[in-house]
């Protein structure tokens, strides 16, 4: 009598592991932590990490409410998809506003006109307020130096602030929750993640982006050696000129801080391509904000925004 051998399990690819590792981290999360939150902006890592949410709690609704810092100078392709989500999947959203602070007295405009350093004291002030415990973010550490030095479970203090010698190990993916009333922890899901294995997993996933990040015809100007769009923020200064460009954004932030890239990549897989070939980090190439100086996210970190 012969014995059927077993079948092998088909291997598994690496966006399997990196899957299961962010979802182990939400249930985490949820089983550490009494009040957690999830920044979503509508930009793609938070589009991803909210799926992987879904995900980890299917078929249950996930038990998170969403938090967006908004600047008043978001794309607004960008914040229609953000309530479209929101709407689809029955999801409560928290919106601090940088407008608001401004109107208030409590923030000034910049002579710049970029208004991502400003998000700090209403991201902090709105974590203190609902009394969040846990807040996810979307940072990975190919983005930029001062990501890089992330732990998974990121501890702040009861004024948001980062002290890297409060910093706990992660051996074996053992995360430690614990904090003092009035702190919290940042939860990076995707800390392991690349820009590239972000894209691989849309497509992988089918998850449906804001159009902002395919190629598409848009006014823009050169400043600082980027493409900048123009709009009521604050550009084009006189001695700039606006002129229409086939252009597409591999991050998307506060739009006058944010630069677009030329391209032809009009689908999945042309992005995926063009990423593959890319020698710069997206935050290297179009972030402004982060070029501010060689400390810029450092500060901000230190500060409570990251």
């Amino acid at each position: 009598m012969t014995t059927a051998l077993p079948v092998p399990a088909a291997a598994l690819t690496h966006l399997d592991v990196l899957e299961s590792e962010a979802v182990h981290i939400f249930r985490e999360v949820a089983g550490e932590f009494e009040k957690p939150v999830i920044l979503f902006s509508g930009g793609k890592d938070s589009i991803v990490m909210l799926r992987l949410a879904l995900k980890a709690f299917a078929p249950a609704p996930v038990p998170f409410t969403l938090l967006h810092v908004d600047t008043g100078h978001n794309f607004p392709e960008v914040i229609a998809y953000r309530d479209r989500i929101v709407a689809a999947h029955g999801l409560r959203l928290h919106v601090a506003s940088v407008q608001d602070y401004i109107d208030s007295g409590k923030l000034r405009e910049r002579p710049d006109g970029t208004r991502n350093p400003l998000q700090t004291l209403p991201l902090t002030e709105k974590i203190a307020s609902e009394k969040f415990d846990a807040v996810f973010g979307g940072g990975r550490r190919d983005e930029e130096k001062a990501r890089a030095k992330e732990r998974v479970f990121s501890l702040r203090d009861e004024f948001s602030q980062w002290d890297p010698r409060r910093q706990r190990p992660e051996l074996w993916q053992l995360y430690n929750g614990r904090h003092a009333p009035g702190e919290h922890v940042r939860v990076f899901p995707l800390s392991n993640w690349t820009e590239l294995d972000v894209w691989q997993y849309i497509a992988r996933e089918h998850i449906q982006l804001p159009q902002i990040y395919f190629a598409h015809q848009r006014p823009v100007f050169k400043r600082s050696g980027m493409w900048l769009t123009a709009g009521d923020w604050g550009g084009p200064k006189d001695d700039e000129t606006v002129e229409m460009r086939q252009v597409r954004y591999r991050t998307v932030g506060d739009m006058s801080c944010t630069g677009a890239v030329d391209s032809t990549a009009t689908t999945l897989d042309a992005v995926i391509a063009e990423i593959a070939a890319s020698r710069l980090t997206e935050r290297g190439a179009t972030r402004a904000d982060d070029k501010l100086s060689e400390a810029a996210m450092e500060d901000r970190k230190r500060e409570g925004y990251f």
